[in-house]
């Protein structure tokens, strides 16, 4: 049995989530949500779900869009991420009920969802297919789900950068687990082999603006040891060491992409759309 985590862990933690939500989500999960959104054509009235939901940049987008006559359930597996997103107001639309779950046995009855989304959550999955199998039982007959992949590491240049930073300063490919389904045609296959009966899986590349460039490793290991396995079980004083060298190895390719104050780059991505 596993054991629970120390008050010093939980407490990395928490700071993982709030750095998460505060320097990932503006400049990465908000633009993306908007995306993943006008796809889904969420309508109002419609029962929503959102799978690892993380801060809920999806989910907040999600009750606007149903509205009060609406509901929006929002599902992650990490505690301190859902104190965060409590924490944050949804504006207007649907009160959202936050849950603490795991998207591989889902805490919802069959059928009852019109619509059930995943924003960038599919790859960390022990059991992705079983997982999709899930959304798909608790999706009503008529109902679809719609989940993005980010597309390749190549296609992302500050990422691949990141992690070939960390492969040459300590051997280990910090940045490599958020795009493990990114090669053409992965995500049709297992939305297929999931049961859905129609499939459509188109890309979008979007620009992505990070503020303070030169915090930015830093910020973005903090900020990434909510949810990337290798940086989770560094403490903060190897984080912080690792971005100091890892700053120092980028510093040129960091300079050259600052534009009006802000590091801004490219992230491609894959939206699967599947129909029950």
């Amino acid at each position: 049995m596993s054991q629970p985590p120390t008050k010093a862990q939980l407490s990395a933690a928490q700071v993982a989530a709030q750095a998460y939500h505060e320097y990932m989500v503006p400049a990465m999960f908000d633009p993306w949500a908007e995306v993943l959104l006008a796809h889904a054509n969420i309508q109002a009235g419609e029962a929503v779900l959102d799978v690892a939901c993380g801060t809920g940049a999806v989910t907040r987008q999600a009750a606007r869009q149903v509205g009060a006559s609406g509901q929006v359930s929002a599902l992650d597996l990490n505690p301190p991420m859902l104190e965060v997103a409590r924490s944050v107001p949804v504006a207007e639309g649907a009160a959202v009920t936050w849950v603490q779950g795991s998207a591989q046995n889902l805490p919802f009855p069959d059928g009852v969802f019109d619509v059930v989304l995943c924003q960038h959550g599919l790859p960390f999955f022990p059991d992705r297919a079983g997982a999709l199998a899930e959304m798909r039982r608790v999706l009503k007959p008529d109902g679809r789900l719609l989940v993005t992949v980010w597309q390749s590491l190549e296609r992302a240049p500050m990422f691949q950068a990141l992690n070939a930073a960390a492969l040459r300063l300590i051997g280990l490919p910090v940045y490599s687990a958020p795009f493990v389904l990114g090669e053409p045609g992965v995500l049709e296959n297992l939305l297929t082999e999931a049961g859905f009966g129609r499939v459509d899986v188109s890309e979008q590349t979007c620009e992505i603006r990070f503020a303070t460039p030169e915090q930015f490793v830093a910020r973005n290991l903090q900020a990434s040891a909510a949810a990337i396995p290798v940086l989770t079980v560094m403490d903060e004083t190897e984080r912080a060491d690792l971005a100091r060298r890892m700053q120092d190895d980028m510093g040129a390719m960091l300079c050259e992409n600052v534009q009006g104050g802000m590091l801004v780059t490219h992230l491609s991505g894959w939206i699967g759309e599947a129909w029950r």
